[in-house]
């Protein structure tokens, strides 16, 4: 399972602009993450109506409650 992220990224600070990450996996596309300065948002393939939304503190949440914990480095 290979995955390839690209980043496109208008400017060093998010103001009123998204950060725009398209993930892929095996070549097809997986979903693409949207970053601003609110909230963090998931829009699945094959979408382009219905993003998966949260805020700041709910992906902090979530990072904390579901996710492996690994080193850092």
């Amino acid at each position: 399972m290979a995955h390839e992220v690209r980043v496109k990224i208008d400017t060093g600070i998010i103001a009123h602009k998204d950060l725009e990450i398209i993930v892929k996996e095996d070549g097809g596309k997986l979903g693409t993450l949207l970053i601003s300065k609110g909230n963090i948002e998931w829009l699945p393939k094959g979408n382009s109506v219905n993003k998966k939304r949260l805020t700041w503190q709910q992906f902090a949440a979530l990072m904390e409650n579901r996710a492996r914990t690994v080193k850092a480095k």
